[in-house]
């Protein structure tokens, strides 16, 4: 998608996602799994073709809430204050070794490596194949 679009398609855009699941705090499991699958499907789309800004911009906000809610409801995130942790954490109980991981990210060890010590962030590709292959919300990661 062309990111330089005019300003009414990306007010556009937004609103239609606002009018699918409107930017307010998450106060129930059902309207969190509607959320989830929402940012689960932007974020699949972030790298290619790409999001629209106003798209993103709806990704960022109800990540917000997203996260509040896995805050207030979630202990990894109690725990695990960063990503990185969280990653780390989840790592550990599966067994995985870096080498693993590379494989997954489809980065080789190398970028793993450098993942896992806090050299290079988690890209949003990366996010996807992590949320799908531990089960859990990509928000962890974010």
């Amino acid at each position: 998608m062309n990111k330089t679009r005019s300003n009414n398609t990306v007010a556009d855009d937004y609103l239609k996602l606002v009018k699918r699941f409107p930017l307010r705090p998450i106060r129930s499991e059902v309207q969190y799994k509607q959320a989830t699958e929402i940012l689960g499907d932007l974020i699949g789309r972030a790298d290619d073709p790409g999001l629209t800004h106003g798209e993103s911009d709806y990704a960022d906000a109800l990540g917000q809430f997203v996260g509040a809610y896995d805050d207030l409801h979630y202990p990894i995130q109690d725990v695990m204050k960063t990503p990185l942790e969280r990653l780390k954490y989840l790592i550990e109980q599966s067994g995985m070794n870096t080498t693993q991981l590379g494989e997954l990210l489809g980065s080789g060890s190398g970028q793993a490596s450098l993942i896992l010590r806090g050299k290079r962030e988690l890209s949003k590709a990366n996010i996807r194949k992590l949320s799908e292959h531990f089960h859990v919300n990509a928000s962890l990661f974010l």
